[in-house]
Formats: C-alpha cells, sequence, structure tokens
C-alpha cells in the first residue's frame, strides 16, 4: 500500500471519530420522495416486482389453495426458506388489528425479500430495490391465482423515522405487549436496529423456539398493567394460537439474529445510497468538498458493520439453530477455491468464523455508487490489513483477517 493511499484510507477513520453527531445522530426529515431519489414515481426493480411482472405475462406461478398454501408457493417462487419463520405477537405492523398472542404475524426472508404474513389478513412484502432501498407492498391474490399488490404510504410512518435516519428502512420493535390485544406496555432498543443491541433488549413481543425458548431475551413475554408499572408473564409458543395456521412450528433464534443484522445492514446501505444521491445532485454529479466528510463518516460506518464490530454477545454455551434452518442458510453460501465462506458458522461466542457479512454480495451493495463504493472497499482493505489497521479491529486475529481477504478476493469482491 503506498504511503499516499494509507493516508487518504487514514483520513476516513479521522472523520468517522469527529462527526457523528452531524451526519447519524442529527435525522432531518428526509426528502425521499422527491428527486433525485422519487420514490414514489421511479419503477421499482427488486425481487418481487419481477415477480408480479412474470405473473402479469402469464410467466409466473399462480397461487392456489387456502392462505397458507398461497404463502408457501409464494415463499417458494422467492426462493424464501419457510424456515426462516419469525412470529410476532405484538399490534406494531400496519395490519395491527389483527395481529394478537392468539393470531401472530410470521416473518420469511432471505437477503433481498422480506414476506409477512396474518392469518385472516393481506401479505406484507418489504423487497430491496438497488435504487430505492425496501419497497413496501401489501399483496392478496384474486379469483385467478394472480397477486394484486400495492404499494402504500402509511408504511413509512414507522419505515422511514429515526431507525434509518429518515429514509425507507426495515424495523424490529422490542415490546412487552399485552395478553388482551398485542398492545405495548413498554419498548426496548428504541430506534435501534443490528446486531450490537445486547440480546436482553431484543424479541419483546417476538416467540423464540427450540433450545433457546427460555434465556437472556425478552421473548415469550406478555405484561399486564399493575400499580406502578406492569408485570411479566410467560407466553409459550403455541400456548394461546394454532401452529396450524403456519408453514412450521419454529421462530428459531439462529432466524432472529439473522433479521436483526439484515436490518442494520440494509438500513446504513440505504443511509449512504441516499445521501450520497443529493452529494452528487448538489454537486452537479461530483462530490463537493463539504460533503466529502459525512460520506467518509457513512463509509466507514459500513465498513465497522461488515465486520460485525461491536458484535452481542450469543447466548452462554453458544448458538443451537433448528437444522432445517441452518442448511438453508449453509446452501446459499458463496466460496473460492479455498473453500472457504462468509457463511461458515462458529456459533460458539459469535455467528461467524470469518466475521464479514455475507450481505456485501447481495445487489443493495453491489449498486451502491462507485463514489461511497469505494469509500467501503477502501476501508475494508484498511481494517483487514495486517499492518497499520485501525486499533478498533484488534478483535480480529490476523489469520482471520487474512481468511476474510482470501474470501473477498476470490469471490471477485476486492481485488
Amino acid at each position: 500500500m503506498t504511503p499516499l493511499l494509507r493516508a487518504a484510507l487514514a483520513g476516513i477513520c479521522v472523520w468517522a471519530g469527529l462527526l457523528p453527531a452531524r451526519v447519524l445522530s442529527e435525522i432531518p426529515v428526509h426528502r425521499f420522495p422527491e428527486p433525485p431519489h422519487a420514490y414514489w414515481t421511479k419503477t421499482p426493480a427488486d425481487a418481487f416486482a419481477g415477480f408480479l411482472a412474470k405473473q402479469q405475462g402469464g410467466r409466473g406461478a399462480l397461487l392456489s389453495g387456502d392462505a397458507r398454501e398461497q404463502l408457501v408457493s409464494l415463499l417458494q417462487a422467492l426462493n424464501v426458506p419457510q424456515a426462516s419463520q419469525l412470529l410476532a405477537y405484538s399490534a406494531t405492523s400496519l395490519q395491527s388489528g389483527l395481529i394478537l398472542p392468539s393470531n401472530p404475524r410470521a416473518i420469511y426472508f432471505n437477503e433481498e425479500v422480506y414476506v409477512g404474513y396474518v392469518p385472516g389478513g393481506r401479505l406484507e412484502v418489504a423487497a430491496i430495490d438497488p435504487v430505492l432501498g425496501p419497497v413496501f407492498y401489501l399483496a392478496q391474490s384474486d379469483a385467478t391465482g394472480r397477486l394484486q399488490a400495492q404499494r402504500t404510504e402509511r408504511c413509512m410512518n414507522c419505515h422511514a423515522g429515526r431507525t434509518s435516519w429518515g429514509v425507507p428502512g426495515l424495523v424490529a420493535e422490542s415490546v412487552i405487549a399485552t395478553a388482551s390485544s398485542g398492545a405495548s406496555l413498554d419498548g426496548f432498543r428504541r430506534e435501534l436496529a443490528g446486531h450490537t443491541i445486547p440480546l436482553a433488549e431484543r424479541l419483546g413481543g417476538w416467540h423464540v423456539t427450540g433450545p433457546h425458548e427460555q434465556g437472556e431475551h425478552l421473548g415469550n413475554l406478555l405484561g399486564a398493567a399493575s400499580a406502578g408499572g406492569y408485570t411479566k408473564f410467560s407466553n409459550p409458543p403455541g400456548s394461546r394460537f394454532d401452529w396450524g395456521h403456519y408453514p412450521v412450528r419454529t421462530s428459531d433464534l439462529f432466524a432472529h439474529l439473522l433479521h436483526e443484522h439484515q436490518i442494520g445492514f440494509h438500513n446504513l446501505v440505504t443511509l449512504g445510497l441516499y445521501r450520497t444521491r443529493d452529494a452528487l445532485a448538489a454537486g452537479g454529479g461530483s462530490v463537493r468538498q463539504e460533503d466529502r466528510a459525512p460520506m467518509d463518516e457513512i463509509a466507514w460506518r459500513l465498513v465497522r458493520y461488515l465486520l460485525f464490530s461491536g458484535e452481542a454477545a450469543l447466548p452462554a454455551g453458544g448458538l443451537k439453530p433448528e437444522p432445517e434452518l441452518q442448511a438453508a442458510f449453509s446452501a446459499r453460501r458463496i466460496a473460492g477455491p479455498s473453500g472457504r465462506s462468509l457463511r461458515d458458522l462458529e456459533l460458539g461466542t459469535r455467528l461467524f468464523v470469518n466475521r464479514c457479512s455475507y450481505m456485501i454480495y447481495t445487489h443493495g451493495f453491489s449498486a451502491l455508487p462507485g463514489e461511497l463504493k469505494q469509500r467501503v472497499l477502501r476501508g475494508l482493505a484498511l481494517a483487514l490489513g495486517e499492518k497499520g489497521a485501525p486499533s478498533e479491529f484488534a478483535y480480529l486475529p490476523a489469520e482471520e483477517k487474512r481468511s476474510i481477504r482470501l474470501i473477498l478476493r476470490e469471490t471477485g469482491v476486492l481485488p
């Protein structure tokens, strides 16, 4: 690495340390519906939009059977594993009137699509568009089995708030819900998303199944108002609802951890996408001097996140995923000649053997504007260096850094 390049990369670290309040704590009301973003008028090109276009053209699979069977058909068409199922019983979504401890909302996901299902309600889809970020749909099948979907501005009441810095983003709340209505008595990890949140603050209002059903998390609990506050009591999975309404009988902790990690990643990538477009528009196609430091900061935040900086501790004794979910996740591994992959699981003290996110292969990251993406890649090269790397990455041993660099080179991310 040349002295000039090293100095330029080090500048990213300096700015990242100096400007957190200015860029990421001060949340503007972002005008994402307006040019240059035009969130509501640009035609989405996400995976779900592609599925809808195929259906309209007579090339996509039609949905048949009852609501559960149609859900399964859609998940198969979108390559979303059923085993990724998460169940939430707090009334915190657009269809909150239907969501109860006796009628939980299910979420299924891969890296690009998130599907919500409430028995008796409409399907909800959030799909990641490389230009727009998350695009939100409500969908229902017609008499022919074709899905009719619409985008709704009501989603943005929650999905363009402080959690995602005012641009379209994903949210996973943690609350203590009541048994009667699923309404929230208390909330945790407000306006935060990602893998750094301690497990003790997560999963309120969600079910957790399997060996981690009980643990140092807020899952599987309900609350009742009492003098001076509320009391908590147990809500075991399946005790208040019929598992037969859902494709599988799981809401696995491993799926929760993957979901949380992905949400934090998508929100940072979308923030960078929108801020870079703003900067290019303000500079007439180039980045002005005054916009470079804020872009450096966002890029460095992405570098930290990609390398699992500050990853919250796993449960004592490690993580024990549901076998079908673990197999579905590992089946999507990308590996080069060495056979190593960013999806190789550690599960003892951390999620992954090689602590660099598999989300780096997503369309959203690949399509980032070059002005931001190159900053991130240069930052990764600096952070993964064995000499001269910032001290904040000392948690990565030299051998792990070498392994990550090898994987990123073999898979075409780094030169």
